[in-house]
């Protein structure tokens, strides 16, 4: 997609983009890199924020952890895509194809083994980018996610910035492009019941927290639909979501009951097939 101003536009309110204009002219934007589409980049405001948008899409697919809640994107966003109109990032893939061409299989296994030893989520990824199937359980999961509620604010219970799902939502995405839809499904499962269960101290950040919970959810009909499944694991994915309907959040109900038509019907239509 191009980037312009018009575009930058599109994402965001008049107030916003005035907001970002600033920004951008106030020099607040840091470490600013590209690979391939991707740009990330740290801008200062009342702290430091991280910002990673795709400059391919439509819309850039951006993600920023300030707690703004507004429509469309940040000022932060719209600052660093500002940055991008006039002064792209140079892109860093050719660098990277280069050094990976280059370097010894051996001393790239040991560093990559090395690294797959002290990073959890990294090593997961991995193993579900080779085809493995997942070890980790939804409990599991959940304990990893929950943990990043309990550290974005330790001091009090209630939440009110972003937090950054995306190693969850990519290590689902891994397995299913692996088509191992049952390891997905388990990951789809550990974020919903995570933000079911939290959502009510969410304070801030509402639209993030919902896209969230709505990806979550509708990836894990599709994969329970999709997996190869007996009779009584179906019969516990379809029990989650009425269970949810009324011992979860009581706004998030109907979607869980939605889900729950929504699932029997996809399995209703395989066994037609």
């Amino acid at each position: 997609m191009d980037v312009t101003e018009d575009a930058v536009r599109d994402i965001c309110t008049d107030a916003v983009f005035e907001r970002g204009e600033q920004y951008r002219e106030e020099g607040r934007i840091h470490e600013m890199h590209r690979v391939d589409t991707t740009v990330t980049a740290v801008v200062s405001g009342s702290r430091q924020y991280d910002v990673r948008i795709d400059l391919a899409p439509d819309g850039f697919a951006p993600w920023c952890d300030c707690p703004y809640d507004g429509p469309g994107a940040c000022k932060h966003v719209v600052a660093v895509l500002l940055q991008c109109v006039d002064d792209r990032p140079p892109d860093e893939g050719d660098r990277l194809d280069t050094a990976l061409d280059g370097a010894d299989a051996a001393e790239l296994r040991a560093f990559l083994r090395d690294e797959l030893a002290t990073d959890a989520d990294l090593r997961a990824r991995f193993l579900a980018c080779v085809g493995e199937p997942t070890s980790q359980s939804v409990d599991e999961l959940r304990t990893a996610i929950d943990r990043r509620f309990e550290e974005t604010n330790p001091e009090y219970h209630v939440v009110f910035e972003p937090i950054d799902f995306t190693q969850w939502f990519d290590l689902a995405n891994e397995y299913r492009e692996q088509e191992r839809d049952a390891s997905a499904a388990i990951v789809y499962r550990a974020l919903v019941e995570s933000l079911d269960d939290n959502m009510e101290r969410v304070d801030g950040a509402y639209d993030h927290f919902s896209r969230a919970f709505s990806r979550a959810l509708n990836g894990y009909v599709d994969c329970v639909a999709a997996a190869e499944r007996d009779a009584d694991a179906v019969a516990d994915a379809i029990g989650f979501l009425n269970e949810r309907v009324t011992s979860g959040t009581p706004f998030l109900s109907e979607h869980f009951e939605r889900a729950a038509v929504e699932l029997r019907e996809k399995l209703g239509e395989q066994s037609d097939e």
